[in-house]
């Protein structure tokens, strides 16, 4: 029998709607926004008349940004840092916290407080930067993809969902039956952990994908930048690379122009990851929740 709900329940459920669909506005709107003004006349953007819907339709920034090979050499890197970085991480992670989660494993506390410390403490950008120079990383892609391989928060969260997801009962049934350490986490453990797998490559992924300053320190050769780093190049230094603006004499039309590829490469940069979430929208759910009250 479902009773019905009182006034002051109503009210309640109205209240949230508002409160929520007002934060939901706030997170929506900027990126809407970046997408009308895309397509409209910079005259019109400039003068605040683009609110809601594009203003002079034009698709001049994108064909002009999809025409210019850095951007697709940009895209390029970004998507191989981004593939072999969430490979890496999740490799050296699961590697790292399935042993952490163990209680049989000597030693494991001392090992995590390890872990723990480098989340407050870290060397620096100065001995940073010469570590990886005398590895001999400066101007490879590994100088963008290894020091940040793994990070203190993700093991955390991997042995936490080992440790209430994976019970020791059938790790003791797997070894009566003959298994060793090593099948037991290829076979049993990792198809197991799917949600796990799915919050750490999207970390790994978005980390990755949106950082720029490793690049900006380590690498030289322009044709290993990622795609961040090419925007910075448009948005910070507001200098279009390549061949966008070479064909335009004037100098008022070279700036309507490049407000049309700022845009249009926020745009394009943030596409990847706006495809990619919900396909692993489900398992994030199911990560984040770990340690949650089960029924």
């Amino acid at each position: 029998m479902i009773t019905a709900k009182s006034t002051a329940d109503k009210w309640f459920d109205t209240l949230n709607i508002l409160v929520l669909s007002g934060f939901a506005l706030l997170i929506l709107y900027p990126l809407y926004f970046v997408v009308i003004a895309s397509v409209s006349e910079p005259d019109h953007i400039y003068a605040g008349k683009v609110w809601i819907w594009p203003k002079g339709f034009t698709l001049e920034g994108y064909s002009r940004i999809l025409s210019d090979p850095q951007i697709w050499t940009g895209y390029g890197n970004s998507i191989i840092y981004a593939a072999a970085s969430a490979l890496i991480s999740v490799a050296l992670t699961i590697g790292a916290a399935y042993p952490l989660s163990r209680k049989d494993f000597y030693g494991r506390n001392v090992f995590m407080l390890f872990f723990v410390f480098t989340m407050f403490f870290s060397g620096g950008l100065i001995p940073t930067y010469l570590l990886v120079k005398k590895l001999g990383m400066v101007d490879t892609i590994w100088s963008v993809i290894l020091p940040s391989a793994v990070d203190a928060f993700g093991i955390i969260i991997a042995r936490t969902f080992f440790q209430s997801t994976i019970p020791d009962e059938l790790r003791e049934a797997a070894f009566m039956d003959g298994c060793k350490n090593t099948r037991f986490l290829w076979s049993i453990v990792i198809p197991l952990s799917k949600p796990i797998i799915a919050v750490l490559v999207l970390f790994a992924v978005v980390r990755q994908w949106n950082g720029f300053f490793d690049a900006l320190i380590y690498l030289e050769n322009e044709k290993l930048y990622p795609l961040q780093l090419v925007l910075r190049n448009i948005l910070v230094q507001s200098q279009p690379i390549g061949d966008m603006v070479s064909d335009i004499d004037s100098l008022l039309a070279k700036q309507r122009v490049s407000e049309l590829i700022k845009y249009g490469v926020i745009l394009i940069a943030a596409g990847p990851l706006l495809i990619l979430y919900p396909f692993l929208q489900r398992y994030f759910v199911k990560g984040v929740l770990i340690g949650s009250v089960k029924g």
